[in-house]
């Protein structure tokens, strides 16, 4: 059965809160980030509970461990990463993720120029960085 977006944002808010900690804190604020770079991205839950990222396809997952907060990037390898974001799944030709910790600070500005560059890797339109 297909899923509306407005249910999915439903399930990834319940995920944010159920987290309530500093998980919750850091998804929350990498779904602010993500909605700032493309106001039109599309959220989905996948995969039994896993939130996604789509824009004329799967941008990443934001996916929660014990330790860690992990962004997997479908087309990662794809993707420049001038400042070494990506530190995790290194090895294959598609995928690239990115390991957050409780103690890492997020680089926004990095962190938005990735999802830019995912959204125009996927067909989007180009996107300005907002000054």
């Amino acid at each position: 059965m297909a899923q509306d977006a407005a249910e999915a944002s439903r399930l990834i808010d319940g995920r944010i809160s159920d987290l309530d900690d500093w998980r919750g804190e850091k998804l929350a604020k990498v779904r602010a980030l993500i909605k700032e770079v493309e106001p039109e991205v599309v959220e989905e839950w996948k995969w039994r509970g896993v939130p996604v990222w789509s824009h004329n396809g799967m941008l990443f997952t934001g996916e929660s461990y014990k330790n860690y907060i992990k962004l997997t990037f479908a087309k990662g390898a794809s993707l420049d990463d001038p400042t070494g974001l990506f530190n995790s799944s290194l090895d294959g030709n598609t995928r690239r993720a990115i390991d957050i910790s409780e103690d890492d600070e997020i680089d926004e500005e990095a962190l938005k120029a990735l999802f830019r560059s995912a959204v125009e890797l996927n067909g989007g339109k180009e996107i300005r960085r907002k000054a």
